[in-house]
């Protein structure tokens, strides 16, 4: 892992040297025990290669993205569908390709269906956020609407989810491209930042580095490593759970202007065993809600709010690629006070996690022939 000039390396000196020993106050998962899914586990749809994201259509259909650059309709049935038209040209590398997929929240209105999604050009690439309309054999119209800048070489750590907020914005998690963590500091690129933007693309007037002449009005927060899973509470707070290096992958409730940390403070190390940053606190610089360590490479997030598992209800639920498990915590003031962990089938990697209109949960495993999952009592 590549840390960028020699001023970045003068920087995290001078913060070993003036930042005090801190306690690591952040909750560490335990790493509980697995336990048997309560619950009955059924194939939906099968056949879908490295599928990322699910969306649930008002008619309760589904648009599922496959990380190769193709966007599926998946009936009731289980049925799945020849590739929509009009999805954006992906550059499928790496962690690369077609990622999330959302609604508009006036989709019944204006069915604008939004993906984000690894965008070729330049050096390399960058997320970028496309919307089109669905009609009857795919998206029209689509165009990108908001870009990831600058546009960088590299495969891996592009994010991306896609939450759309109370008020009609829409926040998109991003990732550090990999090699290029030290930005993930710099108030002047996208890389390693959520950001907030209208549904046009445009900037919110009240996001926190609007009148900053140095910084992109479209960031929230910065200091993130690659996040993959997002989602709201039923207050509307947004929650993210993003992948550490070694060790280090942690549950954060970003704040608009607050800096998470990376790559200067993080629980985890780096691959090779070397040290990152200065440590695990540093001034002005957010402590994460609850970290693991070993990780759980979290991916797809979502509280669950429906009546099939009353025992379940406001519990997050969490997607894990490796060891590949679902996570469920329970939190009580936002804390985290119990973890559970299920198996769903052995070696499958859980790319997202969604609560349908039924009130069951829905899974997609990350394979060269994934599955749509259902979750019911």
């Amino acid at each position: 892992m590549r840390i960028g000039s020699r001023r970045w390396w003068l920087v995290c000196a001078f913060l070993a040297v003036v930042t005090p020993a801190l306690a690591q106050d952040a909750p560490r998962s335990p790493t509980p025990k697995e336990v048997p899914l309560p619950v009955r586990a059924t194939d939906v749809a099968v056949g879908l290669e490295h599928p990322w994201g699910l969306a649930f259509l008002p008619d309760g259909r589904m648009l599922v993205t496959e990380r190769p650059g193709r966007l599926r309709l998946v009936a009731r049935d289980g049925s799945v569908s020849e590739p929509l038209t009009g999805v954006p040209r992906v550059l499928a590398r790496g962690q690369g390709g077609l990622l999330d997929v959302a609604l508009s929240p006036s989709f019944a209105q204006d069915r604008l269906v939004y993906l984000s999604f690894a965008e070729p050009g330049g050096a390399g690439g960058s997320t970028a956020v496309a919307r089109g309309r669905l009609g009857e054999r795919g998206l029209d119209d689509t165009r990108v609407i908001w870009r990831q800048e600058p546009k960088v070489s590299g495969n891996n750590h592009w994010g991306s989810r896609l939450v759309w907020r109370p008020d009609g914005t829409l926040f998109v998690t991003l990732g550090d491209r990999y090699t290029y963590m030290e930005r993930a500091q710099d108030l002047s690129t996208t890389i390693g930042k959520i950001v907030r933007i209208n549904a046009d693309g445009s900037v919110p007037h009240d996001n926190p580095f609007v009148d900053r002449g140095n910084a992109r009005p479209e960031i929230w927060s910065l200091g993130h490593r690659n996040v993959q899973a997002a989602t709201l509470d039923a207050s509307g707070q947004l929650w993210t759970v993003e992948h550490g290096a070694r060790g280090g992958d942690e549950l954060n409730r970003p704040q608009a202007g607050h800096n998470y940390g990376w790559p200067v403070i993080t629980y985890g190390v780096d691959y090779s065993g070397a040290r990152i940053g200065v440590g695990t606190a540093a001034p002005g610089m957010e402590q994460p809600v609850y970290y693991w360590d070993p990780v759980i490479a979290p991916s797809g997030a979502t509280f669950y709010s429906g009546a099939a598992f009353p025992d379940w209800r406001g519990d997050l639920f969490v997607g894990s690629l490796q060891p590949g498990r679902l996570v469920r915590l329970r939190l009580r003031e936002g804390r985290v006070t119990h973890e559970e962990r299920y198996v769903i089938g052995r070696g499958e990697r859980i790319r997202d996690v969604t609560e349908g209109p039924d009130g069951f949960l829905y899974l997609l495993t990350d394979h060269p022939k994934g599955r749509i999952v259902r979750l019911a009592p």
